[in-house]
């Protein structure tokens, strides 16, 4: 019995030294409660990309993107939850992102809140939170016209839709509501100038609210029919240089509209297309941008124009354009089916694009239109909506 217990403590111990031998080494202890921050202003090559959760839409979150970066590790620089279809807007000059949110005692029922969740840019975290009162925001396919920043950044209006149409006016000072204006009939928010915002109206006018210094209506006045929503729609997301909205249209004009001060004014339209590009127009979701040099870019379908239904389905190719000169100055087809795309800031643009087919999203040269990159495996499901990140 005593020889078989040596020999079994042998066996144990060139075991033991065989798997230590075999093993690497134990990891050095980390240490914890060190939190990462991010610059208080992100870099020009850095995105917002909104993945809305369509399949379940109380898990939307909005990741912080390098689209600079190789792996997947250096393009994720931190992320937040944005709960049922919200909307969001980077403040830059307050160094914080407006999410407009909405939440259910039971998660997906009970009492319904509405909120404007404030993050800070540097550390993702919340830093205020404003009740909205009226259960009335517009929830529906994410839009970057939904909330605007006015005033210098010290006020926040908010779409709502409910289904009749206004708009919330929060004080980002005091994190207070100011109050609601109506805007029948008419919808989004558009600035114009620093103290009024424009709404797209149905009748195919826009209407331009002007504020006093304590945040209440002083005017509102209308412009001139512009458009036809029966026979000539537009989308209500425009690319926009300056105070110059251009919203694109169905039939593949561009509709520019002047938004500085407290009358909106449609400007002669132009054609997106040449000879031989009659059945492009646009079409997406998240269809057109502009970048810093001062040039527009939309989304374009080969088969869009004049086919019912076909303004949602995205497009083949990027075009970009010099709006002054109304001339196209770049063609960027892409590898896939594009959905929505984001352009970059600064004086090198790049181009970031939701690819439908695997929801990946891809990377593309804004000057020469060369693809650059894949993007992927970084959780996203549908992101819908992408910004440049401020």
């Amino acid at each position: 019995m005593v020889r078989k217990s040596l020999l079994l403590a042998v066996l144990v111990g060139v075991c033991a030294q065989v798997g230590a031998a075999d093993s690497p080494p134990p990891l050095p202890v980390e240490p914890t409660g060190v939190i990462e921050t991010l610059p208080d202003r992100y870099p020009a090559e850095w995105f917002l990309v909104h993945d809305a959760a369509f399949f379940h839409m109380s898990d939307g979150k909005v990741y912080v993107i390098d689209a600079s970066k190789d792996t997947v590790g250096e393009q994720v620089k931190g992320m937040f939850p944005m709960n049922l279809m919200g909307s969001y807007l980077q403040v830059a000059s307050r160094g914080e992102i407006m999410s407009v949110e909405t939440f259910h005692t039971r998660g997906t029922r009970g009492d319904r809140f509405d909120v404007l969740t404030i993050w800070d840019n540097a550390n993702l975290d919340v830093v205020a939170e404003v009740e909205l009162p009226g259960k009335k925001r517009f929830m529906g396919m994410p839009q970057r016209v939904a909330l605007h920043a006015l005033n210098d950044d010290r006020w926040l209006a908010i779409f709502n839709l409910s289904p009749s149409t206004s708009v919330t006016l929060v004080d980002l000072e005091t994190r207070k509501i100011i109050g609601e204006i109506p805007i029948p009939g008419c919808s989004f928010v558009y600035a114009s100038g620093g103290m009024a915002f424009s709404s797209v109206c149905a009748d195919g006018r826009m209407l331009t609210v002007a504020l006093d210094g304590d945040g209440k209506e002083k005017s509102r006045s209308f412009s001139d029919v512009f458009f036809d929503s029966d026979e000539s729609p537009i989308f209500e997301r425009p690319a926009r240089v300056g105070n110059i909205a251009y919203f694109p249209a169905f039939d593949a004009r561009v509709q520019p509209v002047a938004m500085s001060g407290n009358a909106a004014m449609p400007m002669t339209s132009w054609s997106l297309v040449g000879e031989g590009e009659e059945n492009w127009a646009p079409a997406g979701i998240g269809l057109d941008g502009e970048d810093d040099l001062g040039r527009i870019y939309f989304l374009m379908n080969p088969e869009a124009n004049g086919v019912d239904g076909m303004h949602n389905a995205g497009g083949a190719e990027i075009w970009v354009f010099d709006p002054e000169a109304r001339r196209r100055v770049l063609r960027i087809p892409l590898q896939e089916w594009g959905l929505s795309f984001a352009v970059s800031r600064g004086e090198e643009p790049t181009v970031l694009v939701t690819n439908p087919v695997d929801m990946s999203v891809e990377l593309y040269d804004g000057l020469t239109g060369e693809f650059i990159r894949k993007i992927t495996g970084f959780g996203q499901e549908t992101p819908l909506l992408m910004m440049s990140a401020q």
